[in-house]
């Protein structure tokens, strides 16, 4: 093939694998069966080269667990595989260009006929201009939904029937404080963080009966290279530590905060200590939602 996104490299091997492959292994696999929901095995982590979500691969990284990383290349999840593997996780590394229609659909070919993912982590994003509703680009208003939405709905659209056939799964997405408030600068990104909240929440309301489990999680406002280049953050020097989204992200992995499901949990706003306590004593249905308020 001629592109680096579209190889896979199954790191445990040190080699790369084409789909083809892949889907050949995978068709030997026993039928699956119902299971009770327990900490993940197999995640997939996309927006896993830098930033947040390398964090938290490397944060979920142990023995007995798979990561499925997906970037724009192969060759730029070499440095979160490496850490990844020394911690004890066998690690598959996916090159997929998300604005590309192509590599987008032989991503999903891969993803539909190989490993039995227990979690799906949407990390992958782009900010888009910043620019008032009527002089941003159409053209940059569809890329940044494309990234930021529609391969989101598209992941969950290919693995969450065999989710649900295998017992259940977590869908954690990377949300936004920018989902529930209204910003006249950065229309695409706004409007795309609160579709996929509403997203969430489609999906927790149909497969939480049948053990899907879906979290959107803010992470406050953390020093990445996408913040770097955002305007309104340009003098900011308090920044929400990565680490408290790890954790966040560690508990969910392992069903300690699944009864916080179709909610919005923020780091640095939502202690681990305060959702675990909320998680185990139950909480309002309608709380931490996406909801109108009214008029008073």
């Amino acid at each position: 093939m001629a592109h680096d996104q579209d190889y896979v490299r199954e790191s445990t091997g040190h080699h790369r694998l084409s789909a083809n492959t892949l889907k050949n292994n995978s068709a030997s696999k026993p039928e699956n069966k119902a299971r009770v929901l327990g900490p993940v095995q197999t995640v997939l982590i996309t927006g896993a080269s830098r930033g947040i979500g390398r964090s938290l691969a490397v944060g979920l990284a142990q023995p007995g667990r798979t990561l499925i990383l997906v970037a724009s290349k192969v060759s730029r999840l070499n440095g979160t595989a490496g850490e990844c593997e020394v911690k004890g996780s066998d690690v598959i590394t996916i090159g997929c260009d998300f604005a590309k229609e192509k590599s987008v659909r032989e991503m999903l070919s891969i993803l539909r006929s190989t490993h039995e993912i227990d979690m799906i982590i949407n990390c992958a994003g782009v900010f888009g201009e910043e620019k008032v509703p009527w002089e941003a680009s159409p053209e940059d208003f569809d890329r940044t939904m494309q990234v930021n939405l529609s391969v989101p709905f598209r992941i969950q659209h290919a693995l969450v029937p065999a989710m649900l056939e295998r017992g259940g799964g977590r869908i954690l997405d990377l949300s936004s404080g920018a989902a529930v408030v209204d910003n006249p600068h950065a229309p695409a990104y706004y409007v795309s963080k609160t579709a996929l909240f509403r997203l969430a929440g489609a999906l927790h309301e149909a497969g939480y009966e049948r053990g899907l489990r879906v979290l959107s999680l803010a992470p406050g406002v953390v020093q990445t290279d996408m913040t770097a280049g955002i305007k309104a953050h340009a003098d900011r020097s308090d920044w929400t530590p990565v680490e408290l989204s790890v954790e966040i992200t560690r508990a969910f992995a392992d069903g300690k905060l699944d009864a916080l499901s179709g909610k919005q949990v923020r780091a640095g706003t939502d202690s681990l200590e305060d959702l675990l306590r909320r998680a185990a004593a139950g909480s309002p249905a309608e709380s931490k939602r996406l909801r109108l308020t009214g008029w008073e």
